[in-house]
């Protein structure tokens, strides 16, 4: 039996995202900092895997509803924008609307201050 590795697709994590249990959660991410930091010898695996371990055991009580919801949509955001930054490097087209959105984040930014 050869494993292959996981691809994480935009599609999974957009999928009824708030609906995901956090075990769910939980997995997508260790997915993704495979996919960051293939392994888990190497320092930046393991600090990532040190890292999101701490964060979800941090929450892991939680029982207000609310907090739970938008601590699910803070992780779905993580990762969607990881996926649409990946794309951004692979894809034009996607790098030139980041960059345009970016730029005027920036004046904005500048301009209110």
């Amino acid at each position: 039996h050869t494993s292959r590795p996981h691809t994480l697709k935009i599609s999974q994590i957009m999928s009824n995202p708030l609906q995901k249990t956090s075990l769910q959660l939980y997995r997508d991410c260790l997915r993704l900092v495979n996919h960051i930091a293939p392994g888990t010898t190497s320092p930046k695996s393991l600090a990532l895997r040190t890292l999101l371990r701490t964060e979800f055991e941090k929450n892991r009580k939680e029982t207000d509803a609310e907090r739970i919801t938008a601590q699910k949509a803070a992780a779905v955001r993580a990762l969607a924008n990881y996926v649409l930054y990946e794309s951004g490097t692979k894809d034009n087209k996607v790098k030139n609307a980041m960059n345009r959105f970016h730029d005027g984040v920036v004046r904005e930014g500048t301009t209110a201050a």
